[in-house]
């Protein structure tokens, strides 16, 4: 557990503390968010705020991983390297998005076949690499079967077809997480939640882990499961830390290389802790916000133009209805906190029903 609590507490000053040398140098340089026209007008005033602040969460968990197991004298984890590796590709890949937006003066980055190309081939790269690294038991990270609370026996899938679920899982999380960030402080707050609950569902699959000897036939098949909820606590200790910057007024944005990262993390932990389909749950207001998107795009196609919200996604909706950006914030929170408690509930009581 030591190396769990650790990671958190070093992850979370990192963000907590590097944070502020980061607004001051990103304002110094002028690397502020520009804000599209046709968004809510409350949201001009926020142009100029200095943005890419997720660069600052990249760096405080990857430290804070490495530096809880120098301190433990603990080797890290195949499961854990390739969910860090996800994360901080996907984070690479928002850090040009970002940095195309300020050098060039616009509210849009990358082009999409450039963006979707590149989260491509850090999607594949994991997905194929997660098939590796079998342990002891011949336990590789990923199993080929799709999950949900575990695996479902009778949905296991040729190396192809689950290889090309992954990626989807990744795309999936990447762009929910992408489109949630929109208000000051939402996906920082809800990302916490979710970290910190999948935090506890590591550890529940450690104590429970197919790996120990007096294993009953409930346990979990997962690899490094212990690993995974230092990667887990150190995500939710960053995102927490750099909520005291960003919460509302925001004085940063994580931007793209906060948002792709934080959903790269996501797809990581639902795919490596067999849990592909609970994430559904336990993130459910991703789910939501994402959803929204999809149904106003679908309506307004079907509809010959008319819009089934003010705007998408949910969360602009609710500010043109005219619910002030704090309020909607702390309400979507208390949102994600029943999803991810509704999810934690799942699971836990599957494993007492039996």
């Amino acid at each position: 557990m030591r190396s769990i609590l650790l990671a958190g507490g070093i992850a979370m000053l990192g963000t907590l503390l590097g944070t502020r040398y980061a607004i001051k140098f990103l304002v110094s340089r002028g690397y502020g968010q520009f804000i599209r026209d046709d968004g809510p007008t409350s949201h001009h005033t926020k142009r100029g705020t200095p943005t890419m602040g997720g660069i600052v969460i990249i760096i405080s968990v990857l430290f804070a991983y490495t530096a809880a197991h120098l301190l433990t004298s603990t080797p890290p984890t195949a499961s854990a390297l390739l969910a860090l590796g996800l994360f901080t590709g996907l984070g690479l890949v928002g850090l040009a998005d970002d940095w195309i937006k300020i050098s060039k003066a616009r509210s849009l980055g990358l082009h999409a076949w450039a963006k979707f190309a590149l989260q491509t081939a850090v999607a594949v790269a994991f997905a194929l690499l997660s098939f590796q690294f079998p342990d002891a038991r011949g336990i590789t990270p990923a199993s080929e079967a799709i999950s949900f609370l575990r695996n479902f026996p009778w949905l296991q899938l040729p190396i192809w077809a689950a290889v090309l679920w992954i990626v989807f899982l990744i795309a999936a999380w990447s762009n929910a997480a992408n489109l949630t960030d929109g208000l000051d402080g939402l996906a920082t707050g809800a990302s916490t939640l979710v970290f910190a609950t999948y935090g506890f569902v590591n550890v529940w699959q450690y104590n429970q882990s197919c790996a120990w000897a007096d294993a009953g036939p409930l346990c979990y098949e997962v690899r490094d499961p212990h690993d995974l909820a230092a990667v887990s606590i150190a995500l939710a200790g960053a995102c927490f830390g750099f909520l005291w910057w960003n919460a509302s007024p925001a004085k940063i944005f994580m931007g793209d290389t906060g948002s792709l990262a934080i959903g790269g993390a996501l797809a990581a932990l639902s795919v490596f802790t067999r849990t592909e389909l609970l994430m559904v749950v336990i993130a459910g207001l991703f789910v939501i916000i994402t959803m929204s998107v999809v149904l106003q795009v679908g309506w307004f196609k079907l509809s010959g133009g008319k819009r089934l919200f003010k705007m998408a996604p949910l969360q602009h909706h609710f500010e043109l209805l005219g619910w002030a950006e704090v309020t909607i914030t702390i309400r979507f929170w208390i949102i994600c906190g029943l999803c991810a408690a509704a999810g934690l509930g799942l699971f836990y009581a599957e494993w007492v029903v039996g």
